[in-house]
């Protein structure tokens, strides 16, 4: 193994660069809130929440947190200038009306045509809470994906068919894992960067589906 993974705030870096200025951007629970931190400041992005925000910015300073002012994850954010609260009933509209350019979702499983696994295991003990999730699968014009590219132990999150539930079906158009950024056709995985020093079929044998090389470059 020659090669470095990249860290969860790498991969937030690196999903922050692909945002472009004037986006309405969902930020799912997770790996995902922290690309808030990353997005450049003199960018024109407005973020939103399903609990009713819009327009909002990264963490405040430590002990400048305001108890009102939190995303859906239940994190301290800042509000920018021009932003708004609302009625979380207007917030789902707004995603479920097709308002939002990107949500950036964390996942437990990614299909080769893009079905997305997000919320559930299946495990008998767990505790099922979609949230919004489905209303941003198949409401946003863009949905990314942010996960590791691997399980904790070790088995592929990139898969042929999903064996967890599903949370929406041929939605997702971008994974960023700590290994790659692959975009998805419906049809095909076509990774585009990759870190230095991995070998594409090292890739390969970490993912349980077929995938196109169209690197054009290293995940920096």
């Amino acid at each position: 193994m020659n090669y470095q993974k990249l860290n969860r705030e790498q991969i937030a870096q690196r999903v922050a660069r692909d945002i472009p200025e004037g986006a309405y951007v969902n930020l799912g629970i997770g790996l995902p809130t922290k690309i808030a931190t990353y997005l450049p400041a003199n960018k024109d992005i407005f973020l939103h929440s399903e609990n009713g925000l819009l327009a909002f910015g990264p963490p405040p300073p430590p002990g400048e947190e305001d108890p009102e002012l939190i995303n859906a994850g239940k994190e301290y954010v800042t509000l920018k200038t021009g932003g708004c609260y609302f009625h979380h009933g207007d917030s789902f509209a707004m995603m479920r009306g097709g308002h939002l350019d990107i949500c950036v979702l964390g996942a437990f499983q990614v299909s080769a045509r893009g079905d997305l696994a997000n919320w559930h295991t299946g495990a008998p003990d767990a505790i099922p809470a979609v949230g919004g999730a489905m209303d941003l699968a198949v409401g946003a014009k863009k949905v990314w994906v942010t996960m590791e590219h691997t399980s904790k132990h070790g088995d592929p999150k990139i898969v042929g068919n999903l064996t967890y539930p599903a949370t929406g079906l041929r939605c997702v158009d971008r994974i960023y894992t700590d290994l790659c950024v692959i975009d998805l056709d419906g049809n095909s995985l076509r990774v585009i960067e990759k870190i230095d020093g991995l070998d594409f079929a090292e890739l390969q044998n970490l993912t349980a589906a077929p995938l196109i090389d169209a690197t054009s470059g290293a995940v920096s």
